[in-house]
């Protein structure tokens, strides 16, 4: 019984769920736990036809890997209900553990994908002893997204990155409620965001619903979205505006630094917030401030605080744009 209950919070099975049975193979090294669901237990439908929760029909014995345990393999066993949806229709219910691929549990299937980015399928298969035909088929559920439904994904986010320096530039969309990744492709231009208006469609989901757009200044992606996200907003993210201002107050300070050999090697001094400064970089700082100097770099430092305030200070849209323009002027 204490074993039992060791394992319900160890793996968070929760009523009506619960365990059953757990044996343990020395010999093979394997750890069975059986699972199963409360009697009387309802529950809720994904069908959206037949909403709310319904009475258990009948049950299917089913398996999923699980992370190890040590150096057990771990397997769940649990009788899955079948719910009764009326109509001669019935449901499968997926248990919380259950992930994208049959057979895997989610924190398996996540394990699985954090191996395969730093090491090749061979090894994850070695490894998991999971043959690497079912390891690619998992990879590309989570690539593809062949599950995803994007039919309620009003907010996303752009931004690119490189693999290598300077080169192999890609850009990725997030859905910027759900905190997940929606679609990656090749290049920064304006064709990207065309490419996830047709992918978002493969997903259920239409272009006009789209109603916030957060990215950087790129005229590519202002282009983009204009031409193919007609009803969203665009919002230009604090990140990079912030990074845009920053290369402005570094550009004044190198064309500065021949004349003023006080700014060499001070490239993050004056880039970094005074909060965030050590205690070296402050004694630096310090120097730069000083009047009989009369710095460019230092004024250049100050209107990027001014800037970095409107957010402190605005309330409102209305009030950053005010603040904005007295900035700007």
């Amino acid at each position: 019984m204490l074993s039992n209950q060791i394992f319900t919070v160890a793996l968070g099975i929760k009523d009506p769920w619960f365990i059953q049975d757990i044996t343990l193979d020395n010999e093979t090294k394997r750890l069975d736990v059986h699972i199963s669901f409360r009697r009387g237990a309802v529950f809720e439908s994904v069908n959206k036809d037949f909403p709310g929760k319904h009475k258990v029909y009948d049950s299917k014995q089913k398996t999923w890997r699980h992370l190890n345990f040590f150096e057990y393999e771990c397997y769940l066993h649990c009788r899955t209900p079948r719910i009764d949806l009326g109509e001669g229709k019935t449901e499968l219910v997926k248990p919380p553990w259950a992930g994208l691929v049959d057979g895997f549990t989610l924190l398996f299937e996540a394990f699985v994908v954090q191996l395969s980015m730093v090491a090749p399928v061979k090894s994850v298969s070695e490894l998991t002893n999971v043959t690497d035909t079912r390891i690619w088929r998992l990879l590309e559920k989570y690539v593809t997204g062949a599950q995803e439904d994007y039919s309620d994904v009003v907010k996303i986010g752009i931004d690119e990155t490189s693999l290598k320096k300077n080169h192999n530039y890609i850009t990725l969309f997030v859905d910027l409620e759900e905190k997940r990744t929606l679609f990656v492709t090749d290049g920064k231009d304006h064709e990207t965001v065309e490419r996830f208006a047709g992918d978002l469609r493969r997903h259920g989901g239409e272009k006009k619903q789209i109603e916030f757009v957060s990215a950087d200044m790129s005229p590519a992606f202002i282009k983009g979205v204009k031409e193919n996200l007609p009803e969203a907003e665009i919002t230009f993210d604090k990140f990079h505006v912030i990074k845009g201002i920053n290369d402005a107050v570094n550009q004044v300070r190198i064309e500065e630094v021949c004349s003023q050999p006080v700014l060499k090697k001070k490239r993050f001094v004056v880039l970094k917030n005074n909060v965030n400064l050590t205690d070296k970089q402050r004694i630096a700082l310090e120097e730069i401030k000083l009047p009989s100097l009369n710095l460019k770099t230092y004024r250049a430092l100050r209107i990027r605080e001014a800037f970095q305030e409107i957010y402190q200070i605005a309330e409102t849209k209305d009030d950053f744009e005010k603040l904005l323009k007295k900035w700007y002027y």
